[in-house]
């Protein structure tokens, strides 16, 4: 039975480690870390060599059998996964996921040219989605996904995922971001080791941004800062310099827009870390 909660779920009836030490033959089981809602990411463990699939997509495991994917802001449908360990057995488990209320919010003060883009600047942002496509596309053998996550920067929440956004009295589309308000030039910090896979200084409604790779497709954005520490390729440990808050981009004040991908999905990043302080 899976809950909601932040507890690990085991599929199947013992732990890999008891059915290894009795020589019994390896069931497909999988801890599972992760809250079955709309917009979260699921990480799990199952035996090292296993094949893993959600939905029908067949997910890459780390040495150590750690997997991840993720669920869309607005998904609805059950999700199936399915797990075969090498010379045992196949499990299949479905699951519901929980739908969430999402808040709207109205920012005003924005430039017109920011809530309305003019034909000049298309191909700018067309270049900037295709250079944070790329990034969000990688599927690097490392890790570190499966680490605990910290938040990048301490301070009040001012923005959540999946809120529909309203800019200027315009409706758009939904926030797929966390925004965390601190002072102009507070230090961000890698939530986790990574490597830099983007780092841009002026794009057209993000500014300063940059993306952190933590492996097998799960990434992490910051976006409107005011100074890049890093560069692409850096490797970064938990806690390292990324750069400073801005207001760059589109933006009202100082903050951080803080993001989690699962490839080209948008996940909330504020499901894998505590509640702030």
């Amino acid at each position: 039975m899976l809950g909601l909660g932040r507890r690990d779920v085991l599929l199947g009836g013992m732990s890999l480690a008891v059915l290894v030490a009795s020589g019994a033959i390896a069931r497909a089981e999988a801890e599972l870390r992760g809250q079955f809602v709309q917009g979260t990411l699921i990480r799990g463990r199952t035996a090292p060599g296993a094949k893993v699939s959600i939905d029908g997509k067949a997910l890459t495991l780390t040495s150590t059998g750690d997997f991840a994917f993720g669920f869309a802001y607005d998904r609805t449908a059950q999700a199936t996964l399915r797990v075969t360990v090498p010379g045992g057995e196949t499990e299949t488990k479905t699951f519901d996921i929980a739908k969430r209320e999402y808040q709207i919010q109205r920012i005003n003060g924005l430039p017109g040219d920011m809530v309305e883009p003019p034909a000049s600047v298309m191909k700018r942002i067309e270049h900037d989605n295709q250079l944070i496509g790329a990034a969000r596309a990688l599927d690097t053998d490392e890790d570190w996904f499966a680490g605990e996550f910290a938040w990048p920067v301490k301070g009040p929440l001012t923005g959540f995922y999946g809120s529909q956004r309203i800019l200027n009295g315009v409706p758009k589309r939904p926030h797929f971001g966390v925004d965390i308000a601190a002072g102009e030039g507070a230090p961000i910090h890698a939530p986790l080791n990574a490597i830099v896979s983007m780092a841009e200084k002026d794009m057209y409604f993000t500014g300063g941004t940059v993306i952190l790779d933590h492996g097998h497709g799960i990434s992490t954005c910051y976006l409107h800062m005011s100074r890049l520490d890093v560069k692409v390729g850096d490797r970064l440990a938990k806690g390292d310099p990324v750069g400073a808050i801005g207001h760059t981009g589109r933006a009202t004040g100082p903050h951080l827009c803080w993001r989690l991908n699962w490839f080209q999905e948008r996940l909330d990043a504020a499901l894998v870390v505590p509640p702030m302080a």
